[in-house]
């Protein structure tokens, strides 16, 4: 009985926001869009809230009683109880959460009337004492620059940098506080400022967005170190995990996934590599912006090697699995912390919308499927996966009796067996290559110690002779005599000298 193969299936509409808004969700928002899950959260918040006062009005209550019936000859004197310290305090968390981030919004009236006619180049820079400075490197010194250089031609460009660097000195003091409040803190202040942006630039919403990728830029290459895996969060402990459960995957091929890829395709492998290459790099950005780049990047190629491969273009159903077995592969450092912090802290409306949300989206997908992925994804027997998580088996290796064989993939399997002979066989031929060549080093070296041998007993036995300089001299002039031109008129050796031409006077 033949089995079918079971492919990665995901309809599109479980991207969407399940409050049916019509944005992209999210797996680490329940399923929602930023906006509808911070509304969530807020209603969440307000209602905890809520049962706080309720809980510290009844136990002030109680300890009113029964401190009056404790007391009741005494005189009344005024007293703070702890719990009404408890309701001050909460009074106060109240109003702060409601002003946190209006107050940078605001003018303030303490400025000195001199400093707001200072240049902008004098007053947007940091000072040596501030907070900023201490924080600053070499990159966020860069972004700076650049933040400035852009508002420059702005009319409200002093006054929009002088907002977010009040907000990033605040945020550095509040590095203590949970990542879903520092989160909310810097998503607050995305939305009050868009507002502002939006009201002052009425129609033109790129103008608007393309000021909002600068603040995020200025902002999150200031707070990367602060607001990137806090120790109050378990990122990095998600991080290890989800390493240790790809590796434990690295036996997954891409015929399990049903990928449609050909990597003997020289342009597919290329495409492969690069979709790699990106989704590895997205740990060396800080901005969330420049880490949804790299992610875009990494799909596009992997619709590109789809499209190669398919020789047609490549629907959503195909490329799921792709991004699946891209991850596999990769297995891109820090994941879950680089998940997180495009979440918490990336400009929301990118995530809503368009080809990085669409991206984004499908990579937590992924990701979700990977944590959860089983035997019955993959078309085979419980038994058989947990013996490859195990380590004990491996597709790879010859079948050993008593295990059940997967009927879909042989084709693959008989392939892989074959290039496991051909690389065998390679390496015996290397073996072999090195023996003969340790073999022909060793021929020379005795061939070198002969011919020096040889040399050397034909020295011995020829040595050479050395003459007397006099003789030697005496020799060379009687050997130049008799080599002359006319050796052999040895009579005629009492010639006349030649003439010698003469000069006459005219």
């Amino acid at each position: 009985m033949t089995s079918q193969r079971r492919g990665i299936h995901l309809d599109q509409s479980e991207l969407l926001c399940k409050k049916g808004c019509g944005f992209y969700g999210n797996t680490a928002w329940q399923g929602l869009c930023s906006k509808c899950w911070r509304e969530e959260n807020q209603r969440e918040r307000q209602k905890q809230i809520q049962e706080d006062w309720a809980l510290a009005e009844r136990l002030q209550r109680e300890e009113e009683e029964a401190y009056a019936s404790r007391h009741q000859r005494a005189q009344p004197q005024p007293t703070i109880t702890p719990f009404s310290k408890f309701e001050e305090r909460k009074t106060k968390e109240k109003s702060s959460k409601v002003n946190t981030v209006t107050k940078f919004f605001i003018p303030s009236t303490k400025t000195p009337p001199k400093k707001d006619g200072a240049p902008f180049d004098a007053q947007s820079s940091p000072s040596p004492s501030s907070s900023a400075s201490r924080h600053s490197s070499l990159e966020s010194d860069h972004a700076t620059r650049e933040f400035i250089d852009f508002l420059k031609p702005l009319k409200s460009g002093r006054e929009i940098f002088k907002q977010c660097r009040a907000f990033t000195e605040s945020m550095v003091y509040k590095r203590d506080l949970g990542a879903d409040e520092l989160s909310e803190c810097v998503q607050d202040f995305y939305q009050n400022l868009s507002e502002r942006l939006h009201a002052q630039f009425k129609g033109s919403s790129e103008h608007v967005e393309s000021i909002m990728d600068e603040v995020e830029k200025y902002m999150m290459t200031r707070l990367y170190k602060e607001v990137f895996c806090p120790e109050t969060t378990d990122d990095e402990k998600k991080d290890l995990a989800i390493q240790k459960r790809i590796r434990a995957l690295h036996w997954v091929t891409i015929e399990m996934l049903c990928v449609p890829v050909d990597e003997e395709i020289p342009e597919v492998s290329d495409s492969v590599v690069k979709a790699i290459t990106d989704v590895i790099e997205m740990d060396s950005k800080r901005v969330p912006k420049d880490k949804l780049a790299c992610v875009t990047r990494c799909s596009k190629h992997i619709f590109n090697a789809i499209k190669v491969s398919k020789k047609e273009a490549a629907s959503a159903d195909d490329f799921l699995p792709t991004l699946i077995y891209i991850v596999l592969k990769a297995n891109p450092p820090r994941l879950q912390s680089n998940i997180q912090y495009i979440t918490r802290f990336c400009n929301p409306s990118r995530l809503m919308t368009g080809e990085d949300g669409y991206y984004f989206t499908n990579l937590c997908c992924a990701v979700a499927f990977i944590e959860k992925l089983d035997g019955q994804s993959l078309n085979m027997s419980t038994e058989e996966f947990e013996l490859y998580m195990s380590g004990q088996g491996s597709p790879h290796w010859p079948q050993a009796t008593g295990v059940p064989s997967c009927s879909t993939g042989s084709t693959a399997l008989s392939q892989v067996h074959k290039r496991l002979d051909l690389l065998t066989g390679l390496g015996e031929r290397q073996e072999r290559v090195l023996e003969k060549a340790r073999q022909l080093e060793s021929d020379l070296i005795d061939w070198t110690d002969e011919v020096e041998q040889k040399v050397q007993s034909a020295l011995e036995s020829c040595p050479l002779e050395t003459q007397n300089p006099t003789a030697a001299t005496a020799s060379g002039t009687a050997s130049a005599a008799s080599s002359a031109i006319d050796s052999d008129n040895v009579e005629n050796e009492l010639l006349p000298p030649p003439l010698q031409p003469q000069v006459f006077a005219g």
